[in-house]
């Protein structure tokens, strides 16, 4: 009788000590630590040397309708944009846009860089896998690699970009070509190729910068 006592007192004792952790686990919730949370080191960037003939370089949402004319942080990026468009057209890697409902392929929002023919869609959203030729228009080049610039970061930044290393694409990600409406959300979406997406998506992707990259 004694035995059974002491089990079951132990048992007791042993809940209460499981429903007090419990308990204080759930004492908080991560709006109640957002202020406590400090933020991880700076991702790593990499120099690249991407294979032309099956490099696509993405350039998204930067025509004058869409959100870049009213973006500072995204009018900064043009001439990084245009650096790596030069550079690609040059080395005959591919070029796709995608623009805005309301443009035509000639109203990109800098100049010198406008798609030519075949080269563009109107494609709304965060993934520009979705209604568009972009997948079509890849496998028929062998494409093995995208390059992703454009506006918002968040948006088609990290929806395409995840949707392209889904697929098996390696993924480009030049920070000083992907623009947002602040700072936190490029952070966010920088990390989110870095480390904090789905392992696929990691692993599949490579941060850089716009002078880092080389094309062979």
């Amino acid at each position: 009788m004694l035995n059974k006592r002491t089990l079951w007192r132990g048992a007791a004792a042993a809940a209460g000590a499981l429903m007090i952790t419990f308990a204080a686990l759930s004492a908080s919730d991560t709006l109640d630590d957002w202020d406590a949370v400090k933020a991880p080191p700076k991702p790593e960037i990499k120099a690249v040397t991407l294979e032309a003939s099956t490099t696509a370089l993405l350039i998204l949402d930067m025509s004058k309708d869409g959100a870049c004319r009213t973006r500072p942080r995204c009018l900064a990026t043009i001439p990084n944009v245009k650096r790596l468009h030069d550079a690609a057209s040059a080395a005959g890697a591919m070029l796709w846009y995608s623009i805005g409902e309301k443009s035509a392929p000639e109203d990109m929002i800098g100049p010198g860089f406008a798609p030519r023919d075949g080269e563009w869609a109107h494609q709304g959203g965060p993934d520009k896998f979705l209604g568009s030729n972009l997948e079509e228009k890849l496998k028929a080049r062998g494409i093995k690699t995208v390059v992703v610039c454009g506006t918002s970061f968040q948006g088609v930044g990290v929806g395409t970009g995840t949707e392209a290393a889904q697929r098996g694409y390696k993924v480009i990600v030049p920070i000083d070509c992907l623009s947002s409406e602040d700072t936190y959300m490029e952070q966010y979406s920088a990390w989110h190729f870095f480390k904090g997406g789905p392992a696929v998506v990691t692993r599949n992707s490579t941060l850089t910068r716009s002078g880092m990259v080389k094309f062979s």
